[in-house]
């Protein structure tokens, strides 16, 4: 059965004016970097573009593994190398606080009930009228 077009996908085309021919260069112990050579529709080089160095590593959290990934401003090979530790810490930095972040919102989370608790008369709890001191309906406390 074929699948039903959703307008509300992207169209995914791509775009002829920003192609890239993509090279792997690791040194198998530490760091992997991704040479992405910018390339006109025909497939020759675009030299009105400045190469892209993106560097990847992985942090091992509790989760399991988490892939990362990072610019490396360079401007040959060489350079995107020799910066690839500092890149790589910051972008382990990055991380780390994007998950401090995350860990510490999902902890101060309070989820309140929109109709109430439970389905219990008055919308709260026992005796719940508003003006008999115990919550009133809607899930929203309510001070005498």
């Amino acid at each position: 059965m074929a699948e039903r077009h959703d307008d509300r996908m992207p169209d995914p085309t791509m775009d002829p004016n920003e192609l890239y021919r993509e090279e792997i260069v690791t040194d198998r112990r530490v760091g992997t970097l991704r040479v992405l050579s910018p390339i006109e529709a025909d497939g020759s080089a675009d030299v009105q573009r400045k190469t892209v160095y993106v560097g990847e590593a992985q942090i091992y959290t509790n989760m399991g593994a988490l892939p990362l990934s990072f610019e490396i401003a360079a401007s040959n090979l060489a350079e995107a190398v020799s910066g690839y530790a500092q890149a790589a810490k910051e972008a382990v930095d990055r991380a780390m606080r994007e998950l401090e972040d995350m860990r510490r919102q999902a902890a101060s989370s309070i989820v309140i009930p929109r109709g109430g608790a439970g389905g219990l008369p008055g919308g709260g709890m026992p005796g719940g009228g508003l003006g008999s001191g115990g919550l009133g309906g809607g899930g929203k406390i309510q001070i005498p």
